[in-house]
């Protein structure tokens, strides 16, 4: 048993590049499982950064000094951010409020539902629905507690709020305008021999900038056009509603199947069985349908070359380690799972990057 696991050890650690992958892996799991709420607003940052450094490059490329392109970059995003928090944010907050004091009478409508079902089909065990109409009850009950919950951590709520929003686009900004002094500082304190891990950055680089860039242009298209149609019918909540659409996009599959039980509810109780139900639903399955057939391929055909199941596991398997932020990123981080599965072979097959050295480059 020892000389197995020995060969086993010797086939796959004996490079001593690999022993640096590995530790990089470890180390920045570590940082984020251990120290990620602390360091919510430094990941933060580098994420948005990330993602504003590919328009500061086509910027670049056009003769523009780095600063300038920097700063048109940097206005930009404070301006995208002034117009959700004055524009959507206040929207949204009032069809949530209206959402929350309409909610009771919209589940009681379910419960009388319910238990009108034992008249229409007689086959139904109205023990089964009692205990049905019961369970529901206790879950209105659950659901008032969590409201408010909700309720009296508002102020620390807003409180993190505003943190945000005074230390992360202070973040982004030296992030991006010292991007290269701040690369060379941390490289004083990597290994000279890192071609491996370069090697794997180089890889998954192009693909998670690529994703997360198209993952937050399928958000806004999605949510633009979810919202034209319903506003057009007067759906209740409309802007609420594509808000959950656009956002549901982001948990491949998943979120598409979840967000419509809220939609059809709604559009169920305002309009019941009519053709304005019909209509809705008809639209909101168009944007679903040009979603998965048009936008996902033109915008991510290159990046997601993953089976399926791949993606729903590494969903769930992100989601349940870092919640929201895990979910989102799970995909890149599968990219990143697969790039070091990959690379790990061919080192020791071919021996490539043997003493060698990268610089990384985002």
């Amino acid at each position: 048993m020892i000389e197995v696991f020995k060969a086993w050890y010797e086939k796959n650690f004996s490079d001593p590049q690999v022993i640096i992958l590995a530790l990089f892996i470890i180390l920045g799991a570590v940082v984020v499982l251990s120290w990620g709420n602390i360091l919510a607003p430094v990941l933060a940052a580098i994420v948005i950064a990330y993602m504003l450094e590919g328009l500061v490059k086509r910027i670049s490329r056009l003769g523009m000094p780095r600063i300038f392109s920097v700063v048109i970059s940097f206005t930009f995003f404070i301006t995208l951010v002034t117009l959700l928090l004055f524009g959507l944010v206040p929207l949204v907050s009032g069809q949530l409020s209206q959402l929350i004091r309409n909610l009771p009478d919209i589940l009681s409508e379910v419960q009388h539902l319910i238990e009108a079902l034992p008249e229409k089909y007689p086959f139904l065990s109205a023990g089964d629905l009692s205990e049905m109409v019961a369970s529901f009850n206790n879950e209105l009950v659950t659901l008032g507690q969590k409201l408010v919950s909700v309720s009296l951590n508002s102020v620390v709520d807003v409180f993190t709020l505003m943190v945000f929003l005074v230390v992360v686009p202070l973040l982004v900004f030296f992030l991006l305008k010292d991007k290269t002094l701040i690369l060379s500082w941390l490289r004083r304190f990597l290994p000279d021999e890192r071609g491996l891990a370069y090697k794997v950055w180089k890889d998954v680089d192009i693909k998670i900038g690529e994703y997360i860039r198209g993952k937050m242009i399928e958000i806004l298209i999605v949510g633009v056009a979810t919202y034209i149609p319903f506003a057009f019918m007067g759906l209740n909540y409309a802007a609420t509603l594509s808000l959950f659409v656009g956002l549901s996009v982001i948990v491949p599959y998943v979120g598409a199947v979840a967000v419509t039980i809220p939609v059809a509810l709604i559009a169920w109780f305002q309009f019941g069985a009519s053709s304005d139900f019909v209509y809705i639903m008809v639209a909101y399955l168009v944007v679903q349908v040009i979603d998965g057939n048009i936008v996902v391929p033109l915008l991510f055909s290159e990046v997601v070359d993953m089976h399926p199941a791949a993606i729903i596991i590494a969903v769930l398997v992100f989601g349940g380690l870092w919640g929201v932020w895990g979910v989102f990123f799970a995909i890149p981080l599968a990219t990143l799972v697969q790039a070091v599965i990959n690379a790990w072979p061919s080192m020791q097959t071919s021996g490539e990057g043997q003493g060698t050295s990268g610089e990384v480059n985002s």
